[in-house]
């Protein structure tokens, strides 16, 4: 894309103009993934069940998407201004959740620090995570004309990486900050990531020879774009995306539990780190190979393909119930879970580059914004029907201490197989081949 200004290297620089504050804005919001390591120790300190905490993440991803879907416009229009926006939300999120940690200590069972904890972790914050999501990915895709996957799939691989880099420092912390350290632990956290993402907002620019349309009539509407193709092909794109983050986040939710019943208990911190890396890995090696093929979509197909594969092996075998002590039915499994992770990370990074293919670059920020509403209400699905089935269904038994459900476990799959099944059909029912001259 054009580098056509010449005030100095730097401010012509893809990477320093765009890929290196698109990491650090995404490395910092990408820390939400990190709630397992630290819902149950705020639920023991403020006096709550784990179950009650567990809907503050619940809602930051809902309004992850919600404010992606509505602020969508506004990071069109002045990535400045959003990215500002995501520094300051994100960070004021987290100071919130802290004070009202630190409030419930003092007031155990007080709903006003479980309240507060949902209004900061999931709204505020939910605020800073779907404008900071969004504002560097058009930016990306402009620099990187000519590898749009890559760019995109180094961003958001900087998302899934998240976790793998802050689960060690927010465990030690934990570990070592003494008495309250759950709360001294957001504090300072961030105050680290207000800096991050201000010194991500700072650098962000577009290219110096793009200029975004002025005025109300510049531009066509959301709707008017979407209708040059059918409209249902903007359906299946939707649905197929929701369908990958709800499977995705149905086994994710499990995964701790299922590595646990086959017998690997040990390595559970492991296997988590090893699967954060997948979905990582995923996010950018799924988003670099689209870049190569005729057909973008053709990388979801994949996705599905490979997960429905894994799925059906480990259904049939029965791994999770019968792995423990059965070298073979492990690895099934574990290859479940690595490729159930690499698929949901390669859903998100390919998203912004498949609808730029079928709808161009004028209004992606926006319609991205509004895709990204899938990952809302799959955030709202995904977990809690996993949680469903396995409370309702299987059978509790007691293990080396630890209360699970083989058989619930087991059967979250036939929920994610049928599901995997209709994004499949979606693809090529309703997602046709994108007009590549459409830039």
């Amino acid at each position: 894309m054009g580098q056509t200004e010449n005030k100095g290297g730097w401010r012509t620089n893809k990477w320093v103009r765009a890929a290196i504050p698109a990491l650090l804005l995404h490395c910092s919001i990408g820390t939400v993934y990190c709630w397992s390591i630290f819902s149950q120790e705020i639920a023991d300190h403020i006096g709550f069940t784990k179950g009650a905490t567990e809907w503050a993440f619940s809602f930051a991803i809902f309004f992850l998407g919600m404010s992606a879907a509505f602020l969508g416009n506004i990071v069109e229009k002045d990535i400045h201004k959003s990215s500002l926006i995501a520094a300051i939300c994100f960070a004021a999120g987290m100071a919130g959740t802290g004070f009202f940690i630190w409030y419930g200590g003092n007031h155990q069972h007080s709903l006003v620090s479980l309240i507060g904890i949902y209004i900061s972790y999931g709204f505020i914050m939910g605020i800073g995570l779907g404008t900071g999501y969004l504002s560097p990915v058009k930016t990306l895709m402009l620099w990187f004309s000519d590898r749009k996957g890559l760019a995109t799939g180094l961003a958001v691989a900087g998302f899934g990486a998240a976790k793998a880099i802050a689960s060690p420092i927010m465990q030690s912390m934990l570990e070592n900050l003494g008495d309250g350290g759950i709360y001294k632990m957001f504090i300072i956290l961030a105050a680290v990531y207000f800096v991050m993402m201000f010194v991500g907002h700072l650098l962000l620019a577009k290219p110096a020879d793009w200029h975004e349309p002025q005025g109300k009539d510049a531009k066509p509407s959301i709707m008017q774009v979407l209708r040059t193709r059918p409209i249902f092909n903007y359906v299946g794109i939707w649905l197929m995306f929701y369908i990958n983050i709800t499977c995705g986040l149905a086994l994710i939710s499990q995964e701790k539990m299922i590595v646990k019943c086959v017998g690997l208990a040990a390595f559970a911190g492991v296997i988590s780190t090893v699967s954060a890396i997948f979905n990582a890995g995923g996010r950018l090696g799924f988003s670099s190979w689209a870049d190569t093929m005729k057909d973008r979509n053709t990388i979801y197909k994949m996705i599905f393909i490979l997960s429905i594969v894994s799925t059906v092996l480990v259904m049939l075998t029965q791994g999770i119930k019968n792995g423990e002590g059965n070298p073979l039915l492990i690895v099934l499994v574990l290859a479940l879970i690595f490729i159930v992770n690499a698929g949901y990370g390669g859903g998100f990074s390919n998203v912004p580059t498949l609808l730029s293919d079928h709808y161009g670059m004028g209004s992606i920020s926006a319609i991205h914004g509004i895709t990204l509403s899938a990952w809302a209400f799959a955030g709202l699905t995904g977990n809690q029907v996993a949680t469903f089935i396995v409370n309702h269904t299987g059978e509790w038994i007691d293990h080396d201490n630890v209360r699970m459900n083989p058989v619930g476990y087991q059967n979250v799959l036939y929920f994610t197989l049928a599901l995997y099944v209709v994004a499949l059909i979606l693809c090529f029912v309703l997602v046709k081949p994108a007009d590549t001259g459409k830039k």
